[in-house]
């Protein structure tokens, strides 16, 4: 047999993932834990008979780089008949790239919280999405901690200006007050004067739309300037790398929703927690929220590929549930639900507060 005809056939008995994960980047911070928890999930497959009999094989793809860079090599690797499905935590624009290019051609699970809205055709999205992680938040936070003025600092780009759009709309109905904002270059923004204009605008707390280092730069900036006053801040994206990296005296009065802590006690977690210990060590990257969404990610696409019984076409006419370390999962062609809980950050580790309530329209 020749080695074509070899690699031929070890490739039809393979199921590759192309995991697409920022290396570089402000988001490159999540790198090394994204690569760890996309080698456990592989494992967790392959360990219950791969996808459809398949093993699973992971292809890791930088999407830190540029999007259209990211939208080019994805397509390189389809074409080569290299990856069988699409998947991994970056953000928004990266996924406006890949759309075109991964459009009837392979699956595309899309894990990361992101701004909502995405109904495009083979895209199946199973992030947070602002109305059941950032209202709730602004609700609890209203009610417990006498939080109403509010200062937004945003990223550049789709995820932070399109949740601005519904930050407005929940700012009215929750009868607070927008007292200022402010959208900064992804990668380069100048976090000390966004602070100042922050305390200038005498909020009681600042929602961060901020990805990976822009808000550890952020979180340090304000350390920086603490004896000028303090105010709480709230972020949808704040995971353990991202404490690590901001440092201890940094992340007080830091408050976070998200469907998955490393600190959560639930017999899936610790156990996902357990195997990725034993696989990669006790100095392993911080397992977060993100890496998390690289395993979620994986494991949807397991279950849609296994009711539908194909590698290409999933059937999404009616919801599908199951189990993971976040809890249970309710995804539906339109919406995913799933437990999003609220967290302070304690110095290192995140301390989880409470349950918040299921948006209106939930499964």
């Amino acid at each position: 047999m020749s080695s074509a005809s070899v690699a031929a056939r070890l490739r039809a008995e393979q199921w590759n993932l192309a995991l697409v994960v920022p290396l570089q980047g402000p988001g490159g911070v999540f790198g090394p834990s994204c690569e760890a928890m996309g080698e456990l999930a592989a494992r967790d497959l392959n360990a219950n008979g791969g996808v459809l009999g398949r093993e699973v094989q992971i292809e890791v793809v930088d999407g830190g780089a540029p999007p259209h860079e990211v939208a080019e090599r994805v397509n390189a690797l389809i074409t080569q008949g290299r990856i069988d499905a699409v998947s991994g935590w970056h953000i928004s624009s990266v996924r406006n790239a890949l759309a075109p290019v991964v459009a009837g051609r392979v699956p595309y699970v899309y894990p990361a919280l992101y701004e909502g809205g995405e109904t495009r055709r083979g895209i199946y999205c199973s992030g947070e999405t602002p109305d059941a992680q950032i209202a709730p938040a602004l609700r609890w936070l209203r009610d417990n901690a006498g939080i109403r003025r509010w200062f937004v600092v945003g990223d550049d780009y789709v995820w932070p200006r399109t949740s601005m759009q519904a930050v407005r709309h929940y700012i009215r109905e929750l009868s607070l007050e927008l007292v200022g904002s402010r959208f900064v270059n992804l990668g380069r923004g100048d976090m000390r004067s966004v602070v100042e204009q922050a305390r200038a605008s005498s909020c009681d707390g600042v929602l961060m739309l901020l990805v990976g280092q822009d808000a550890v730069e952020f979180n340090r900036a304000c350390a920086r300037h603490a004896e000028e006053g303090a105010f709480v801040r709230f972020s949808p994206l704040m995971e353990e790398s991202m404490l690590l990296a901001s440092g201890a005296e940094a992340t007080r009065g830091l408050f976070v929703a998200s469907s998955f802590f490393s600190s959560m006690v639930s017999t899936a977690s610790m156990e996902l927690l357990g195997r990725y210990t034993k696989l990669h060590g006790p100095s392993a990257p911080p397992p977060g929220s993100v890496a998390e969404s690289c395993y979620e990610g994986a494991q949807l696409l397991s279950q849609l590929t296994r009711r539908s019984e194909s590698l290409t076409e999933f059937d999404t006419s009616e919801p599908i549930s199951y189990d993971s370390p976040r809890g249970t999962v309710h995804f539906a062609s339109t919406r995913t639900v799933q437990p999003v809980h609220l967290a302070l950050a304690d110095g290192y580790d995140f301390d989880v507060l409470t349950t918040l309530p299921k948006a209106e329209g939930a499964l």
